[in-house]
């Protein structure tokens, strides 16, 4: 019997861990879908407050594992591929195994989506990403790609124009899902160009090790050509990692937790960390700070009751 599993080994589940694990709680940390969050598969994080000269992604959450690890948390690898959260305690099945805990924190993250190119995940860190405001700095004077439809795709392309010498972004239809006053600043912008019926065949080069060109494709004409970029951004949404907790927490229309104020769900017991409730903000620092909040709650509904 546990007094806390926390889910995910990302910044929040970290944050989470070093929290509860100081608070001499002992919590198993599940490493998650992605060990590491989305940092993993980042390179250089420069807004991570403390780090002056800026920390690669990877060293970052390894650091803040090391920590938690000091202090008495645990780490197992695997996924939860079962949930039963409809009593007391919670039961969690991990690699076949089912494990018990008092309070759970759910901070398993969301994944970005990819659009499944040949060189897509050889390039992530390397000229691909789907964060503008991570890697946005990285792209001053350059060319800057971006994909995508709706109003994160726009906010994406006009935050972009602050660093890039252009901006192209490209969608596969005519018609955008953005919202009208979106999709009017990003028309306003002219640092913005735009290429609309257009797919993305792949992005180059795998072989040298970084993005310097795309290959795309006019889905009305069939014409193909090789476009030169330096920067490939992804803004096609993310998925949460909440599968094995559809139908018990409360999830909007997207799969995102929905909270019940602080760190709560709708399930006493169970809380919230990160990207996995949070859609709007995404930054380590965010959910460092809702892993905190998360821990300091479960630590207090524990020594409520006596534990």
């Amino acid at each position: 019997m546990r007094n806390v599993i926390i889910i995910g080994s990302g910044c929040a589940g970290n944050t989470a861990a070093i929290y509860t694990a100081r608070a001499g709680l002992t919590p198993l940390v599940i490493s998650g879908h992605e060990p590491g969050g989305q940092l993993s598969i980042t390179t250089e994080v420069e807004n991570f407050p403390g780090f002056p000269e800026g920390i690669m992604g990877p060293q970052l959450v390894e650091n803040m594992k090391q920590q938690a690890i000091r202090f008495g948390a645990e780490y197992i690898s695997g996924k939860v591929e079962e949930a039963d959260l409809s009593q007391r305690p919670f039961r969690l099945k991990i690699d076949e195994e089912w494990h018990e805990c008092r309070t759970l924190i759910v901070a398993s993250g969301a994944s970005a989506r990819w659009l499944g190119l040949p060189n897509e995940q050889k390039l992530i860190g390397h000229g691909v990403s789907s964060c503008a405001t991570c890697d946005g700095f990285f792209y001053k004077g350059k060319k800057i790609i971006v994909i995508g439809g709706g109003d994160s795709a726009m906010e994406e392309a006009n935050f972009l124009t602050r660093f890039g010498d252009e901006v192209t972004l490209i969608h596969r239809r005519e018609e955008f899902r953005a919202s009208k006053i979106m999709l009017d600043r990003c028309k306003a912008n002219p640092k913005i160009k735009w290429l609309t019926n257009t797919i993305v065949e792949d992005v180059l080069d795998a072989e040298k090790g970084y993005v310097d060109a795309v290959k795309l494709k006019n889905t009305k004409t069939g014409e193909s050509w090789t476009q030169e970029v330096d920067g490939f951004f992804l803004a096609i949404g993310h998925i949460p990692n909440t599968q094995p907790f559809v139908g018990q927490l409360d999830l909007d229309e997207d799969g995102y937790i929905i909270s019940h104020g602080g760190a709560r769900t709708n399930i006493t017991g169970v809380f919230h960390a990160g990207d996995v409730e949070d859609r709007t903000y995404r930054q380590a620092i965010t959910a460092s700070g809702a892993g905190c909040k998360a821990a300091i709650e479960a630590e207090r509904f524990l020594e409520a009751e006596g534990h």
